[in-house]
This record gives structure tokens, C-alpha cells and sequence, in this order.
């Protein structure tokens, strides 16, 4: 019904501080209101989960696309071969030989990172869309850098004030696996440590252990401890969230202010499939980003703590 989904859409937190869930929309026939708070949603609780969508590849891309500008992602190797915006995440597992690619299995299971800190514009947002879910493990876990920020020492805030990291692809392991050999020789950008959400306005601890390369102006005996010493700040238990998916979930997290990591663990011969679009700022007139949140983004959602509010009809890929 146009003009009140935004009051028909419920919002349930799932973790402490990271995490909501969407209930009771289809984003095919999703109108701005009902985006909006979403969006508003997702700005709060940096995770969102939309569950039991029905979706062809073109409705995952016009919902994708309402979040910001959706380019390819620097693997080429795992591009849809019609939509090279999307990646297809556990394809192709088994080489011609039989074996496992590791590379494929655990792809996002090597530990906490943010998509895209190797990018001179890092990625606003990555958006999931599960196809097949394995029975058992495959899961996701998510984590707020807000948390990670709020929980440093004073010591620790005071030190990294100022301070940015230099980020590639591979990082200090060179990890580039996935990286077709022509594109293996990435320029280091650099990012302040402790980064300001361009639309909270809160402070984070943008940080990726396996992208970063060192922070500059330390030695690097002192770059090197101060990365290991922030590794294990990363991770606050009030601010993790673990999603078990599902068939038909979507979901978008926020590269601003949260990490995650795949669990890696799900029975390989058991397909564990979804398409993945990378999602930056869509360029705007005047400040040279623009945020897409239609002007009814004041509209507050319905939050409630029970634990299903309506029954959830499982998706079809």
C-alpha cells in the first residue's frame, strides 16, 4: 500500500549495540517511505537483515542501487559473467581436479576486516542475498567499531588521534589470491584510524588487520605492536552480532562503522551461495557525496523485542 509502508515496517534489534531485522516488506515493491526507514534502520543498528525475499538478479541490483553507487569488486574471477557488479561467493569451490579451493571455501572466513579499506574510497556498504544455505554452520558474525572506539584506553584514543594507516589488497601477508596476477601491484591509500561516520557523526576504530600495512609516523617495530595491540581491541562482546542465514535473506552492512567475518565452517561438500555487491557514495553536487535517503528519512520505524513478529515465508533463488 503506497504512502504507509513506512508505518506497516517493523524494526527488531538483534544484538546489543549491532544488528536489526526487517519485518514485514518485499523490497521489489518497496516505496521511498519504506526505504527510508530502513535506511534509518541501518544507519542505527549498522546490520540489517531484510528476510524471505523472492528476488531476481535485476531486483537485487534496483534495491542495491538505492544504497549508493554499485561497481564491480577488484576480483574479477568471481564477477557474474552477466552482471559483473555482483560477485558469486562460494561458486566454483572444486577445481577441475576435485580439490577444494580453499581460497573460495574461506573466502571472508581469514578474520575481522571492513570491505574495501584498500580502496582510496572505501566501500560504503556490502549487500548479501543468500541463494543456497548450507545445513549446518556458514554463518556470519558481525561487529560495531563504534564499540571498538568507546572501549579503547584514553591512552590508546589519545595516541591514534591524527594517526592514518596505510591499506592495500594484500596487506602485510600479501594476501592476493583472489586478485587476477595483473592486478596484484596495489598502491597503498591511506585512512585515519579513528574515522568519523559521515552520517552519525560517530568515531570509530576503522581498522583492518589483514588490508593494513602500517600507521604512518611510527617506526615500525612501533607500527607493527601498535597493530597487534589494536587487533585485539577490535572485537567488544556488546557489540557482535552472529547471523545464521537463510534462504531469501538480504543483508547490508555498514563498512563505516562495523567489521565481519565468515565463520568458514559449513560442510564443504554442501553449497553455500549468495550474490555480493560493493556499495560506495553516490557522487553529489556539492559536498562530493550525497547520501541516497529520500527526505522522509526522519520517519521513525516501529521497534519491538519479540522474537518473530510475523511468520517469515522462505525465499526462492
Amino acid at each position: 500500500m503506497q504512502g504507509r509502508t513506512d508505518r506497516m515496517i517493523q524494526v527488531r534489534r538483534l544484538g546489543k549495540q549491532i544488528g536489526a531485522e526487517i519485518l514485514g516488506v518485499d523490497v521489489k515493491t518497496l516505496d521511498d517511505a519504506g526505504f527510508a526507514a530502513i535506511y534509518r534502520a541501518w544507519l542505527d543498528y549498522n546490520v540489517v537483515v531484510v528476510p524471505g525475499q523472492e528476488l531476481h538478479i535485476e531486483d537485487f541490483l534496483r534495491y542495491s542501487r538505492r544504497f549508493g553507487l554499485v561497481l564491480p569488486h577488484p576480483s574479477k574471477s568471481t564477477r557474474h559473467p552477466n552482471h559483473p557488479e555482483i560477485t558469486q561467493l562460494g561458486v566454483n569451490k572444486f577445481g577441475a581436479d576435485g580439490k577444494l579451493d580453499m581460497a573460495i571455501y574461506r573466502r571472508g572466513a581469514e578474520g575481522w576486516h571492513t570491505d574495501g579499506a584498500y580502496d582510496q574510497e572505501p566501500f560504503k556498504a556490502t549487500q548479501l542475498y543468500a541463494l543456497a544455505v548450507p545445513s549446518k554452520g556458514g554463518d556470519t558474525l558481525f561487529a560495531s567499531m563504534y564499540a571498538a572506539y568507546d572501549a579503547l584506553p584514553q591512552r590508546l584514543k589519545q595516541r591514534l588521534d591524527g594517526r592514518v594507516g596505510a591499506f592495500t589488497y594484500g596487506g602485510r601477508r600479501k594476501a592476493t589470491a583472489l586478485l587476477d596476477e595483473e592486478d596484484r601491484d596495489w598502491t597503498p591509500v591511506f585512512h585515519p584510524i579513528i574515522r568519523t561516520h559521515p552520517e552519525t557523526g560517530r568515531q570509530g576504530l576503522y581498522f583492518d588487520p589483514g588490508k593494513i600495512l602500517r600507521i604512518e609516523g611510527l617506526e615500525a617495530h612501533e607500527s607493527d605492536a601498535l597493530i597487534e595491540e589494536l587487533t585485539g581491541c577490535m572485537i567488544q562482546p556488546d557489540g557482535e552480532y552472529r547471523h545464521r542465514w537463510r534462504k531469501g535473506d538480504i543483508v547490508i552492512w555498514d563498512n563505516r562503522c562495523s567489521y565481519h567475518r565468515a565463520a568458514g565452517d559449513y560442510p564443504p561438500e554442501e553449497d553455500r551461495i549468495h550474490w555480493r555487491v560493493s556499495i560506495k557514495e553516490r557522487p553529489g553536487p556539492s559536498s562530493g557525496t550525497s547520501s541516497p535517503t529520500p527526505t522522509t528519512a526522519s520517519a521513525t520505524p516501529t521497534t519491538t523485542a519479540s522474537s518473530r513478529t510475523m511468520p517469515i515465508s522462505p525465499g526462492r533463488s
